[in-house]
């Protein structure tokens, strides 16, 4: 058989609760049926924020290791020159490799992208854009819409842009493929097309009429998404490649409830609040946050043919889809690979039934937020060192993080603290020299 393809489909700030497999009343058909068809991760964790999500999927390491800068959005370069990405690994394997949608990992268009492992790339190099204008937060970078590098202004949505770019790309391609789709829908601003917004203007959501506009755009912005979603899986099936194509599907991370005006207007062009959007239930947290609303994301893998239809319970990470991708399809990096996730396809299959207990580990905010899940129990300690505050959970008996059990448990606080202490050792080993301080945007 021919080597698989992967399609890997990134939503941002996107819920556990915005999606209708999950009672969610914003109609995702695409989403769920990719869900019912394939395996969902129901313990899947990403970071709290974009850029350490995205340095973490495309290293098979937490975004610590990068340096203070890569633990909150950034404009600042990520990776070292020359680093071995998932899509560097994969060309060289004679993959063909493409970004259509958000890069966040260094905004200059020489650190875009195609420095990194992808032969072509369009899109945001910065991060959230207006979806109309193209344009990032006002400031350096707000000039950011590039093709290949190459800054270009075009008219279009931004969704309808993105997905018109990766199925033109797919269906080129005449051999094994890589391609990244980093959605910027649903960040903000929250702007559907009048297509999208007319099909949930008639719904009535909230008796707060501000609110309840609020969410009709958030619901269409989302649907719009899911349907560029669904063209994806046309162009599989019409260019006979479905059923040789491993489809990831994930959100950077979890959703955020509102946005004020203060918000909103950092970016050109007409912006307004957004007083009631996406929804993490039945989980604690918000995006920025190290609770379980904050960093587990529906998450969801298929192969038709090859991964039956079933939920994977095991809590695994963003960082393991690298090790597991490039095992999968037998990608050897150059050199040997420092990954912090693990080869992860043996539970996706079903063949390793009961995995031991294994780190977790986040660090947010460049030390001032950081958590440990190790089997059942994750740690949460914030603030400064010496005078930091722990959260205890069990998140087996607690999933939605009722119960702060510190106080009663101060043994296994202990033990997995020492646990953040070891891991924090490890973080800065593949900075860059030439950034020196967080770059926060």
């Amino acid at each position: 058989m021919e080597r698989p393809n992967i399609l890997y489909i990134l939503a941002d700030d996107l819920g556990w609760g915005d999606v209708s497999l999950h009672g969610s009343p914003i109609r995702t058909p695409n989403i769920d049926r990719l869900a019912c068809e394939g395996v969902e991760l129901t313990q899947h964790y990403v970071c709290p924020m974009c850029t350490p999500t995205r340095a973490s999927l495309l290293t098979g390491r937490h975004p610590s290791r990068f340096g203070a800068h890569a633990t909150v959005p950034s404009n600042a370069p990520v990776f070292p020159d020359g680093y071995q990405t998932l899509a560097a690994v994969l060309r060289d394997a004679g993959y063909d490799t493409g970004l259509f949608g958000k890069w966040h990992l260094g905004s200059a268009p020489q650190f875009g992208p195609n420095r990194f492992g992808f032969n072509t790339s369009y899109g945001s190099l910065a991060g959230g854009i207006d979806p109309y204008n193209h344009r990032y937060k006002r400031g350096e970078f707000s000039v950011t819409w590039h093709r290949n590098g190459r800054l270009v202004e075009e008219r279009g949505h931004v969704t309808d842009l993105i997905v018109r770019e990766a199925t033109g790309w797919i269906e080129s391609c005449d051999g094994p493929w890589f391609c990244y789709v980093p959605f910027t829908a649903v960040h903000v601003p929250v702007k559907p097309t009048q297509e999208w917004l007319s099909r949930y203007y008639p719904e009535n959501f909230d008796d707060d009429p501000l609110k309840d506009m609020s969410f009709k755009k958030y619901a269409a912005y989302t649907s719009h998404m899911d349907h560029g979603i669904g063209r994806l899986l046309e162009t599989l099936e019409r260019t006979c490649q479905r059923e040789n194509t491993i489809i990831v599907f994930s959100s950077d991370n979890g959703a955020i409830n509102d946005c004020p005006l203060h918000g909103t207007d950092k970016y050109p062009g007409w912006q307004e609040a957004c007083p009631r959007l996406g929804s993490n239930a039945p989980f604690r947290g918000v995006k920025a946050q190290l609770y379980e609303g904050g960093i587990r994301t529906p998450t969801i893998v298929n192969w038709r043919g090859h991964l039956p239809a079933r939920k994977m319970e095991h809590p695994v990470q963003v960082t393991d889809w690298m090790p597991a991708l490039t095992t999968k399809v037998g990608a050897e990096p150059g050199r040997d690979p420092r990954y912090d996730g693990r080869d992860i396809w043996p539970l996706l299959t079903g063949e390793e039934a009961a995995p031991p207990p294994r780190r977790l580990f986040w660090n947010f905010r460049n030390d001032r937020e950081l958590g440990v899940r190790y089997g059942d129990w994750k740690l949460i300690a914030c603030g400064t060192e010496g005078s930091r505050k722990h959260e205890l959970f069990n998140i087996a008996d607690d999933p939605h993080e009722r119960h702060e059990l510190a106080s009663e448990y101060p043994d296994k606080v202990k033990e997995l603290a020492k646990m953040i202490e070891e891991e924090r050792c490890l973080d800065n080993s593949s900075a860059r020299e030439d950034v020196d301080s967080p770059m926060v945007s």
